[in-house]
């Protein structure tokens, strides 16, 4: 789950970490109020869940109540990278000496916490690493252990950051590291860490995102998810139960099990295809579920659909009922390419006979059916 960046900061400012002065606002009257209370020049952000926000004009200086108002008539309601601004961050402006990056993330691959430091801060921290991957320092942290001191010290100096702000630095590295531990976060960035003019340390912008199967113990944080214009099917989907995520093919995908899924999109990748979702019914699914699946998989438009199933506590003659209720109440136009394997294929494949439903005898045959027979006319 991804939260804005006025969230991300009230999550900051919980672990004690200082940022500037501000307050969110959904009205160009609201943005005024606020930046005639904070006084002098302000910034106005909007706050949307994506990145780059400055370069496509959502992010605007102003010196007076009234200037304030007049660009956040602009930001408000624009579109920004396909999501509409609703609401903005009213903050006082910095006077920025030096930028730099603190960032947190999982690396799965390592199953442990990558921390990361730049002295390029300000930036999209992906530009910096294709460009000069040495910019950025990284220490992996031990989970049995936490957080280093020494760690923290090899990082300022091997990113060349000030050594003056060493003590200060310091503590802003541990406050993020101790605000992605208790907030289930999977990723967290403070970007930049603003050493201002007068000598001051301050956390001007940050990002985080939340492990959507924490979010049972992170009651208050569950409570800023909200909607966006993109994910209006993922929401359908988390309100049905199932696990799934929006992607931009045209080949919707059911499966069951998180690495046959992932599998299924790689084979149809190979065969020229592109997936429309990801889409797990998980295991001992029910025909109910089944049906859900197919159902929300038809609101992504696709031009064809893969079903994959391998039966261990899932009985693919439940699968194959779930997959013809849905069927039966939906009107499909498009071809449905069925692979049952396992626990109850026989009888699965037995009720399928007859129906439109293309079967299929291994994944890959699968695949290659459905592409061919959805980019028929292309």
């Amino acid at each position: 789950m991804k939260i804005h960046e006025y969230q991300a900061k009230l999550v900051l400012a919980q672990v004690g970490v200082p940022t500037p002065k501000g307050e969110m606002a959904e009205s160009p009257e609201d943005v005024a109020r606020i930046a005639g209370e904070l006084g002098g020049r302000v910034v106005v952000k909007a706050q949307v869940h994506v990145g780059g926000r400055g370069k496509a004009g959502g992010i605007k200086l102003s010196s007076t109540p009234e200037e304030a108002r007049e660009v956040s008539g602009q930001i408000l309601g624009m579109d920004l990278k396909g999501l509409t601004v609703k609401k903005v961050l009213v903050e006082q402006a910095i006077a920025i000496d030096l930028e730099y990056y603190l960032g947190m993330i999982f690396d799965r691959d390592a199953r442990r916490v990558v921390l990361m430091v730049s002295k390029e801060g300000g930036m999209e921290i992906e530009e910096v690493a294709e460009r000069d991957p040495k910019a950025i320092a990284k220490a992996w942290i031990d989970p049995a252990i936490g957080l280093a001191d020494y760690q923290v010290r090899d990082l300022i100096f091997d990113a060349g950051l000030s050594r003056a702000h060493v003590k200060e630095i310091t503590f802003f590295i541990k406050k993020l590291y101790e605000a992605f531990m208790t907030s289930d976060a999977t990723l967290a960035e403070i970007n930049p860490l603003v050493i201002t003019k007068d000598g001051q340390v301050i956390a001007a912008d940050c990002k985080m995102d939340i492990d959507d199967n924490a979010l049972f113990r992170q009651k208050a944080l569950a409570a800023w998810q909200e909607s966006e214009a993109d994910s209006a099917i993922e929401d359908e989907a988390r309100e049905r139960g199932l696990t799934y995520v929006h992607l931009d093919g045209d080949i919707g995908i059911i499966g069951n099990g998180a690495g046959l899924v992932m599998t299924t999109l790689d084979a149809v990748g190979r065969e020229g295809g592109k997936a429309a979702n990801f889409l797990d019914i998980g295991g001992g699914a029910k025909a109910a579920v089944v049906k859900n699946a197919l159902e929300v998989v038809m609101m992504e438009q696709p031009k064809g659909v893969l079903i994959n199933i391998f039966g261990g506590i899932t009985r693919c003659d439940e699968v194959a009922k779930g997959v013809l209720e849905a069927c039966g109440q939906l009107d499909i136009q498009v071809p449905i390419v069925v692979r049952l394997s396992g626990t109850a294929e026989a009888e699965g494949r037995a009720l399928l006979e007859g129906t439109s439903l293309i079967p299929a005898a291994t994944m890959q045959e699968a695949a290659s059916k459905v592409v061919e027979l959805a980019y028929a006319t292309r």
